[in-house]
């Protein structure tokens, strides 16, 4: 049986991440018995919980759709594509290792996977991570790596609580919506941020990025560090920006700005049995030239090196090629200009 359940549809920011588990014949009986909802548990036990999913589990898959992509195609349709990008990792394992399920059973009342192959298998049950312990492991590990990245994400934009309410509209995320103003994770298709862009002056399609960044900056009053401060969420964003759009053409990602004390990498995705490092470049505008300008040959070997060194501590990717890749964005409403792959 494959349990799918989702988390995060009604925060005000973050992404939205479906989880998919197959708990196998091999998974733990006494684990088993411990899995249920992954609201009723403790954070402590979630988390352990979600360590014995991930080793013992016959298959599992996390799909992610980004706050944009939640305002770029509906609430629903994001669901959708979550639950599908899920399933498709799963399969890869089930085709690894030629494991099979004869059931879905989905937590609710929609079908994430209509109009897909797989449609008949579907088995729709409310109360189902509750009830079904499949569902219940898939809501684990949803909630574990949506919690982990919202942390992850309050450091990137201080100020807001994110490693607290982890994007859900409470008074203390109100509060700081109003005094900083919505950041790029926050979901400009729901209402309440609707409505402070509204007070701001500013359209649902708008970012005002460089005001926004002033005012994290004033927020964390330490005196000196205000463009250290700015300049570092500016590069975050942009990082961000286009691990969003990888994510919308199927690459995993892996990592962002990952430093070492050796090497340095902004972004590193997998796609389709290739690993790719990414180099973002932000400009103020286009008149400062391309981010293939700033890829000097120089650049390009520390690039390499830096692929060659992480690819040599992290063996789960062994067998994985390795490829380059620039991404240029500019502007103050951070425009994605290229993504590119860098000859070798």
């Amino acid at each position: 049986m494959l349990g799918i359940d989702e988390v995060g549809r009604g925060p005000w920011a973050g992404p939205l991440v479906v989880g998919a588990v197959v708990l196998g014949l091999d998974f733990d009986p006494e684990i088993r018995n411990q899995l249920t909802d992954s609201k009723k548990l403790s954070a402590k036990k979630r988390q352990e919980l979600n360590t014995t999913i991930l080793e013992q589990a016959a298959a599992t898959g996390l799909g992610w759709v980004s706050a944009k992509e939640v305002d770029r195609h509906g609430l629903g349709p994001a669901l959708k594509l979550a639950a599908r990008r899920a399933v498709k990792q799963v399969l890869a394992t089930c085709k690894e290792t030629n494991l099979k399920f004869d059931e879905i059973v989905i937590d609710g009342t929609i079908s994430l996977l209509n109009d897909t192959p797989l449609a008949d298998k579907v088995t729709l049950l409310k109360k189902a991570d509750l009830l079904i312990k499949e569902v219940s492991a898939a809501s684990i590990i949803a909630k574990v790596a949506r919690d982990q990245y919202m942390i992850e994400l309050s450091e990137k934009y201080p100020g807001y609580g994110f490693e607290n309410h982890v994007g859900y509209g409470t008074a203390t995320h109100q509060a700081a919506l109003r005094k900083l103003g919505p950041c790029v994770e926050h979901r400009r298709s729901f209402r309440p941020i609707q409505t402070i862009l509204q007070e701001r002056g500013l359209h649902a399609n708008e970012i005002s990025i460089e005001s926004q960044t002033a005012n994290v900056a004033a927020h964390l009053k330490s005196p000196g560090s205000n463009t250290k401060t700015c300049t570092t969420v500016i590069g975050q964003t942009a990082e961000e920006i286009v691990a969003d759009y990888l994510r919308t053409h199927e690459h995993q990602i892996i990592t962002q700005n990952c430093k070492t004390k050796t090497y340095e990498i902004d972004l590193i995705s997998a796609f389709e049995q290739t690993v790719f490092f990414t180099e973002v470049k932000y400009r103020k505008n286009s008149h400062h030239g391309g981010a293939l300008a700033s890829i000097t040959a120089q650049k390009q070997a520390q690039m390499r090196y830096a692929a060659t060194a992480f690819l040599a501590s992290h063996p789960e990717y062994k067998n994985y090629k390795i490829k380059l890749a620039a991404a240029a964005v500019t502007g103050s409403d951070f425009t994605l200009q290229d993504w590119f792959e860098l000859t070798e």
